[in-house]
C-alpha cells in the first residue's frame, strides 16, 4: 500500500486516488530567469521519484508542470520586480528571451538528469485568457478588490485561508512589515493581477479591464491545474518554502473558483543546504548542473547524492558526500556490468523477490534512503555469490527494476567490451590456468590502460570500468 505524508492533515495517509486506476500530479515548476542551482533541482529528482513509483504500482500518471515565465516577482508576497524583467535587464535581452533561453536550459537538465518528462509542460503565458476568467468569477463571486496596484484576492472570504499551512493570522497581522501596503484590506491578501507602473514599459503586458497589467505568481497554477487535470486532483507537489504563501494562495482561489476541493494529497519536500546555509548564487555555493560536471561529478552522481535522504529531511551538500555518491554509483554500475559476464540460468541470486522488497521501501513514504540500503545488501550478495549462483535472467529484470524506480540509468551506461578486449581476457585466464603470471600481469596492465579493470576470483576474471 502506498503511503504518504499529507501536509494539511500532518500525517502519513493510505494513498486512495479518485480513479483506482489513474492518478492526476500538478508540480510547481521553475521561474525561468537564471540557470538553476543544485538547490532547486532537489523537489524535481524526489517528484520523478513519485511518477515513477505510482507508475511500478501499476497506475497510469498524467502530470502537469508549470512554467513560470511572466509575474513571479522579487518577493513571493506580491512585492519588488518581476523576476523575468530582472533578468531581461541583467542580460540586455527581452524578457521573452530570457524566458525561452532558461527554459530550454531547464529542458536539458532534465534530460541530464533522466527526469521523465511531464504529460503538460504549460507556460504561464499560454494561459493569459485562462487566468482572466479566473478573476472575472471571482470577482462576480465577491472574492476580489482592486486597488492603485492592482486586483486583489480578500482572504477574508474564504474562511479556510488559515487551515492548510496552520497560520495565526491575528500574529500575522501583528507583525506586519513597516512597508505593507496600505490599500490591502488583509495582510494575507494575494494579488490575482498586478497594473503595469505607469511611467514603465515592461515587456511582458496584457489588456484587462481597459489597462496593461500581468498576473500574479499564484494564479497560473490553479488555471494550469484546472485546465489540463481537472478542477480536483490527486496530487500536488512542491517545497516547503510552497506551503504558507504560494499553495495557500492556489487554495483560496482555486476553491473560491470551483467550489470544489483542489488536491487531496499534498506533498512538500525540504531544502538542501550547505554547511548550514541556503544555497544561492549570491552565496556563491550556488552550483549549476554544469559546475558539478566542471568537477568531475555527472547529473546521475548528484541525483544518488540526492536520493540518500528522504524528501522530507533537510539535507547537506558538500563535494565529500558527494563523491561518497559518485562512488556508490559506480559500485552499483559494476554491478551492472555482470549481465555481460554470467550467462546461467539456473542460479536463484538474485532473487525475483528483491523487487518487490525494494519497492515497499519506497512505497513508505518514498522512503529512498531504505531503498538504497536495500538495494546495497543485494548487490552485495551478488559479489560474495559464487559465480555458478548468479541468474543471469534474474540480474537483468532486477536492474531494469531499478532503473525504472530511480532513473539511475545503470543500464545504458555500462555497454558491453568490444570482441579484442573480451579474447585479451580469455587469453589472460589461459596465462592464470598455466600460472604465467608475467603474461597475466603484462595483460591486465594493458587492459588498465584502456580503462578497463580486472577483478580475478578463484574460478574466473570480472572486467570493470575504470
Amino acid at each position: 500500500m502506498l503511503k504518504f505524508y499529507n501536509t494539511p492533515d500532518r500525517k502519513i495517509e493510505d494513498f486512495q486516488p479518485i480513479d483506482p486506476q489513474n492518478v492526476k500530479i500538478y508540480t510547481c515548476g521553475p521561474t525561468v530567469y537564471d540557470t538553476p542551482h543544485i538547490g532547486n533541482w532537489v523537489a524535481f529528482i524526489y517528484w520523478d521519484i513519485l511518477i515513477r513509483t505510482l507508475r511500478l504500482n501499476g497506475y497510469n500518471v498524467t502530470r502537469t508542470m508549470n512554467i513560470t515565465d511572466v509575474g513571479h516577482l522579487v518577493s513571493d508576497e506580491d512585492e519588488g520586480e518581476d523576476k523575468l524583467e530582472k533578468g531581461a535587464r541583467r542580460e540586455g535581452k527581452t524578457a521573452w528571451e530570457i524566458a525561452e533561453f532558461y527554459t530550454e536550459e531547464f529542458l536539458r537538465g532534465i534530460h541530464d538528469l533522466n527526469l521523465i518528462q511531464p504529460d503538460h509542460l504549460s507556460k504561464a503565458t499560454d494561459f493569459i485568457p485562462e487566468q482572466i476568467a479566473i478573476i472575472e468569477d471571482l470577482s462576480k463571486k465577491g472574492f476580489t478588490y482592486e486597488t492603485s496596484d492592482g486586483i486583489y484576492f480578500d482572504t477574508s472570504k474564504f474562511p479556510k485561508y488559515a487551515d492548510f499551512a496552520h497560520l495565526d493570522l491575528e500574529n500575522l497581522k501583528a507583525g506586519a512589515r513597516v512597508n505593507f501596503n496600505p490599500e490591502k484590506r488583509n495582510l494575507s491578501d494575494f494579488a490575482l493581477w498586478k497594473w503595469s507602473p505607469k511611467d514603465q514599459k515592461r515587456d511582458m503586458e496584457w489588456e484587462f479591464h481597459g489597462r496593461k497589467g500581468f498576473p500574479g505568481w499564484h494564479l497560473e497554477c490553479s488555471a494550469i491545474a484546472i485546465n489540463t487535470l481537472g478542477q480536483t486532483i490527486d496530487i500536488h507537489t512542491g517545497g516547503i518554502d510552497h506551503i504558507p504563501v504560494h499553495h495557500t494562495d492556489e487554495i483560496a482561489q482555486s476553491e473560491s473558483f470551483t467550489g470544489k476541493k483542489f488536491a487531496n494529497y499534498w506533498l512538500h519536500c525540504n531544502h538542501m543546504t550547505s554547511e548550514g546555509r541556503k544555497i544561492s548564487k549570491s552565496l556563491q555555493n550556488g552550483f549549476s548542473l554544469n559546475d558539478l560536471q566542471m568537477r568531475g561529478f555527472s547529473p546521475l552522481d548528484f541525483k544518488m547524492f540526492v536520493l540518500q535522504s528522504q524528501y522530507q529531511t533537510e539535507s547537506n551538500f558538500s563535494f565529500e558526500s558527494l563523491k561518497a555518491a559518485q562512488n556508490r554509483l559506480k559500485n552499483w554500475q559494476n554491478i551492472a556490468n555482470l549481465r555481460w559476464q554470467i550467462e546461467g540460468s539456473k542460479g536463484e541470486i538474485p532473487s525475483l523477490a528483491s523487487k518487490q522488497i525494494i519497492l515497499e521501501q519506497i512505497n513508505d513514504n518514498l522512503d529512498t534512503p531504505k531503498a538504497l540500503a536495500k538495494i546495497d545488501e543485494i548487490f552485495g550478495e551478488i559479489l560474495k555469490a559464487n559465480p555458478e549462483k548468479l541468474n543471469h535472467h534474474n540480474l537483468q529484470e532486477l536492474l531494469e527494476f531499478i532503473d525504472d524506480l530511480l532513473g539511475l540509468n545503470l543500464l545504458g551506461s555500462t555497454p558491453d567490451i568490444p570482441e579484442e578486449i573480451k579474447k585479451k581476457i580469455i587469453e589472460r585466464n589461459a596465462a592464470r590456468a598455466e600460472k604465467d603470471w608475467a603474461k597475466s600481469d603484462e595483460i591486465r596492465d594493458e587492459l588498465l590502460s584502456k580503462n578497463i579493470i580486472l577483478r580475478d576470483t578463484p574460478k574466473k576474471s570480472f572486467w570493470e570500468y575504470k
